[in-house]
């Protein structure tokens, strides 16, 4: 990893105080970029989050997912974890939390917005950030590919409905032309533009140079998906800036129950792992692509079905806010138990 990927938590951190402090300064910038917006998808936002996803979207190879059978409990795990216990648990640690703990402290029409924040967290399993995790532990590179592959084929079809029975669950009305919308925006589309980009490259030359083609492309993209992930958080602070000075115990209790969750989940898959006997290059991806979130989506949507200003944003924005560090806390855990799987 490079000098700028090393220290993203600090960035991060950085782009999140000047987004703030901008959207203070500046409100009515940020408002004007709140207006750019078609069918409740803000123009802007989706342009970056587009920056972010289409190069790992070009990484992923259709031809190895039929070498899956080869090594199938692995894939089993994250599936399992990904979208039979996670997604239920953010749900259930949601309406815990900010309908029973929190109950008092929050109105329950903002409450009920921070549970719809969280569940679109917990129904998009992570698709970018994941690769950088594997790499930091030593995945195994084309086994985590194969799992991201898996994980997205099912999420173009799986992501809607889900969404919409947790979602209701809690409530909420479900406008389904906009979430279908988000889905086909930020999941099908960037994943069709990788497949034909990458068989485009694949197709000039032989294997090797097809692939050293799109290693090639991913580099050179890697600086502006940099960019659209930091450009997203100040935006995304920045419209929420007033909300974040006015009420900074919101960020705390938002965070709460997404670290539970976070940490919750990581120990389970990982115990799981080491009772199935995975290797620690198999293991340890599954776990995180298992624990960390798709957050591009999670946000998109929630910017699409509640507005830029809701809390459900606010919540995916705090997400974020967690994701990087902890997820760093537990590369570094996963790092430090690998003679566990020996």
């Amino acid at each position: 990893m490079g000098f700028f990927e090393r220290y993203l938590s600090v960035w991060v951190g950085l782009c999140i105080v000047a987004g703030v402090g901008l959207g203070y300064a500046m409100p009515g910038v940020f408002a004007s970029i709140a207006a750019l917006e078609y069918a409740h998808v803000n123009l802007i936002v989706a342009v970056l989050i587009w920056l972010m996803i289409y190069p790992m979207m070009v990484q992923i190879d259709f031809g190895s997912i039929k070498d899956v059978g080869k090594k199938p409990k692995g894939l089993v795990l994250t599936l399992v974890i990904n979208w039979l216990i996670k997604p239920f648990t953010m749900a259930l640690l949601g309406w815990l939390f900010f309908k029973g703990i929190f109950a008092d402290w929050v109105d329950p029409q903002t409450a009920t917005e921070y549970i719809a924040g969280m569940i679109l967290l917990g129904v998009a399993p992570c698709t970018a950030m994941v690769f950088v995790w594997s790499h930091l532990t030593k995945g195994d590179a084309n086994y985590t590919l194969v799992q991201v592959s898996i994980n997205d084929l099912i999420m173009v079809v799986a992501f809607a409905p889900l969404t919409a029975m947790l979602l209701g669950v809690t409530d909420i009305t479900v406008p389904w032309d906009t979430l279908l919308l988000s889905v086909a925006l930020y999941v099908v589309l960037p994943l069709v533009a990788g497949y034909i980009t990458r068989r485009h490259l694949e197709n000039k030359g032989n294997n090797a140079q097809g692939n050293g083609a799109v290693d090639e492309l991913v580099s050179k993209f890697k600086p502006f998906s940099v960019i659209g992930l930091l450009l997203t958080i100040v935006i995304l602070f920045g419209l929420q800036a007033e909300t974040i000075l006015s009420q900074p115990q919101d960020i705390v209790l938002i965070a709460i129950p997404l670290l539970i969750q976070t940490y919750g989940i990581f120990a389970i898959a990982y115990f799981a792992a080491k009772r199935m006997r995975l290797p620690h290059n198999v293991a340890a991806p599954a776990c995180m692509i298992g624990t960390s979130n798709f957050f591009e989506l999670a946000v998109a949507v929630a910017i699409s079905l509640f507005g830029l200003h809701s809390g459900a944003a606010l919540a995916t924005v705090v997400g974020v806010l967690v994701e990087v560090p902890v997820m760093l806390s537990l590369v570094w855990f996963a790092n430090k138990t690998r003679h566990w799987f020996d």
